[in-house]
């Protein structure tokens, strides 16, 4: 005999992960992907309390499937939002934790389990986790660990001595599981969402919901069983969360997006109009102040060479370790800005001088001079460098661009005049290769 009227319920949670995967698509995120397993587990979920009336062995199998595809996708959700998932030790507590829960929903499924299996079952909940937090503490001492830690063996001792009380407490055993994992969510959820969106606030809100059920549903039964309501008012919070899930994604992707019109995808610096903006607040703030603006643009020398022989892949790995040595050479209150394919632009405000532009611009070619060591081959380039300061040499933004553009040109020309970068075009990005090299790269080898 098949429950027919849990159809329904399968084809709006079917219908809500179908929307849930297309939103997910354009994300290309990993922890999309681990929320959509999650929600197909929670259509596997209805999918077998269908057969739950179905006599014999087959029933029995129906509700473990039923009972751990909800728990795993609970453990999912809680793993998909911890921010240390790279850790070592983190996809040892993800098994831990989905292995100690489908053994308990196994024993517990049992027609007549035994009393030391529950127990043994009960007593792994908390102390295999434990374990694997207590191996990996030297490496690993987060905070949102030790929660879902002490969860489970808050969870365990309850078990256990619900279990040595007596008396047939299976019902009671399936809520306190179902209870610590999605009121586990709302944790990792409040820890990793905790901002004021709509779609944290639904999320939050909507495991909180998820986790009482199991709470306020038994307690009414037993203090107000004339109360009934029906089970699509305890599914209710599956829908909000859901809901609330896809806006995450949305806001996400819109903040991407905003960020992707202010950077370079390349190397995450500012991009031109990022780099317009913040030079006009800077200038504004100097005349405001009668204070100095500095403005450094830098122009990679061979970095087409670099391209041609290398790779452009070897090209994009360049540019970004310039990118990084730029952004850690000078100030947090100064902007690093990458506004062409391979120029640069540095904004020094205040406190600065023209001395300390030219300082600044001393040390940025030094490190430029450095070998850099990209995958497998190592190159050697030069950069072209000019300073304009706001207001000795401009006292507006496009004037000062001009100065600054201006004499680069003119320190790029010198610097090939006098022989600075004899051999461009090959001998300089190649310095530390082999003659044999060299000529292997011309080739494409």
């Amino acid at each position: 005999m098949v429950d027919w009227g849990k159809l329904p319920d399968l084809g709006a949670i079917a219908l809500l992960a179908c929307a849930f995967a297309a939103v997910a698509r354009h994300g290309q995120r990993h922890v999309s992907n681990l929320w959509l397993t999650g929600w197909i587990m929670i259509a596997l979920h209805f999918a077998a309390l269908m057969f739950l009336p179905v006599p014999g062995s087959w029933g029995i199998f129906a509700t473990f499937i039923g009972l751990t595809a909800l728990i795993w996708a609970g453990v999912l959700f809680m793993w998909a939002s911890v921010p240390y998932r790279g850790a070592r030790s983190s996809p040892w507590m993800l098994v831990t934790l989905l292995g100690t829960n489908a053994l308990y929903i196994a024993v517990l499924s049992a027609a007549e389990p035994p009393a030391w299996a529950l127990a043994l079952a009960a007593g792994l909940l908390g102390a295999l986790p434990l374990a694997v937090a207590l191996i990996s503490v030297r490496q690993l001492n987060h905070p949102l660990r030790w929660s879902i830690v002490c969860l489970y063996c808050g969870l365990s001792a309850f078990l256990l001595i619900s279990q040595f009380r007596g008396g047939d407490d299976s019902g009671l055993a399936l809520n306190a599981l179902l209870f610590t994992v999605y009121f586990g969510c709302c944790i990792h959820f409040s820890c990793m969402y905790w901002r004021r969106t709509a779609g944290a606030f639904i999320t939050i809100a909507g495991f909180l919901a998820w986790a009482s059920v199991f709470v306020v549903s038994p307690m009414m039964e037993a203090f107000a069983p004339q109360v009934h309501l029906e089970s699509e008012v305890w599914n209710l919070p599956k829908y909000v969360v859901a809901v609330g899930m896809i806006l995450l994604l949305l806001e996400d992707q819109i903040e991407h997006n905003k960020f992707l019109a202010l950077h370079d995808e390349l190397t995450g610096l500012p991009n031109r109009r990022l780099f317009q903006d913040r030079l006009s607040s800077a200038l504004e703030r100097a005349r405001r102040t009668s204070s100095n603006t500095a403005l450094l643009l830098v122009d990679l020398d061979q970095f087409k060479q670099v391209n041609d022989l290398l790779g452009h892949h070897t090209g994009d790995l360049l540019l970004q370790r310039v990118s990084s040595v730029f952004a850690g050479r000078v100030r947090r209150s100064d902007t690093v800005a990458r506004t062409g394919g391979d120029e640069f632009c540095v904004i020094l405000e205040e406190p600065t001088s023209r001395a300390d532009a030219e300082r600044v611009g001393e040390s940025l070619l030094k490190l430029l001079k450095e070998p850099f060591k990209l995958g497998d081959h190592t190159v050697q380039i030069g950069a072209s460098i000019g300073i304009a300061v706001f207001p000795d040499d401009a006292s507006e933004m496009e004037a000062l661009c001009i100065a600054a553009d201006l004499r680069m040109y003119a320190d790029k020309n010198a610097s090939n005049g006098n022989g600075r970068h004899a051999g461009a075009g090959i001998a300089a990005p190649m310095a530390a290769h082999t003659p044999s090299q060299r000529e292997g790269l011309r080739v494409g080898k």
